[in-house]
């Protein structure tokens, strides 16, 4: 059977798993967000604590993926819980970092004239700082997601949902009927899945940052 004939022939079931591993790879960026911008407000004011913080989220990255999956087994178990603490550990990094490189670029003057009209700690921090480093933050969360896209394939390893399975399967079974077809059916989703999530992250960065802040 030819690629295009195994793909039209299990396109329904192709779709199942692209879905699932696009919305794990989506809620996962979103949990790491929150995180990772907590993390960055709480400590972009301190330069000890940034680089502690980023010191801290770099260190996840120097585990291999296989590993951490590995190491969280006996804890979690199989399944979607450990696929979901793993890629939001390896999201946190660019998000961080960038949350810490918005917040501390933000003009000093523009700060002063927010304050000067009465606007409280919190209201300069949600409505003025935070809203200037937007753009950084997408941009952290753009590269995040990318990164996730190949190592949610890996969580197959631990049962977890997504086009991973179909790799995995695919490479285990090299030789015999279709299991190329499958490697490469799910290789090819992760790639499209990554490509089309990184033009609605452009759209969504289009969308939220005004013209000025553009440039």
């Amino acid at each position: 059977m030819s690629f295009l004939d195994y793909v039209a022939s299990r396109w329904q079931s192709l779709l199942v798993d692209s879905f699932q591993h696009a919305s794990m790879v989506v809620q996962c960026i979103v949990l790491a967000t929150i995180v990772g911008v907590l993390v960055g407000v709480a400590v972009y004011r301190s330069p000890a604590g940034a680089a502690i913080a980023t010191a801290l989220s770099s260190a996840i990255l120097t585990v291999p993926s296989f590993a951490l999956f590995g190491l969280l087994i006996p804890v979690l178990g199989l399944g979607v819980a450990p696929s979901v603490v793993t890629l939001v550990l390896y999201a946190l990094l660019p998000i961080v970092r960038n949350t810490i490189v918005g917040l501390s670029t933000v003009d000093q003057p523009i700060l002063d004239a927010a304050r000067g009209i009465g606007m409280s700690r919190f209201a300069v921090l949600t409505r003025v700082e935070l809203r200037l480093a937007w753009r950084a933050i997408l941009a952290g969360m753009r590269v995040s997601t990318q990164m996730l896209m190949g190592i949610a394939a890996i969580a197959a390893y631990v049962k977890g949902p997504g086009l991973g399975n179909l790799i995995f399967s695919g490479l285990g079974q090299l030789g015999g009927a279709n299991a190329l077809n499958m490697a490469v059916a799910g290789t090819v989703g992760v790639i499209v899945l990554a490509l089309l999530l990184d033009a609605v992250f452009v759209l969504i960065g289009r969308l939220t940052t005004s013209r000025g802040i553009r440039g």
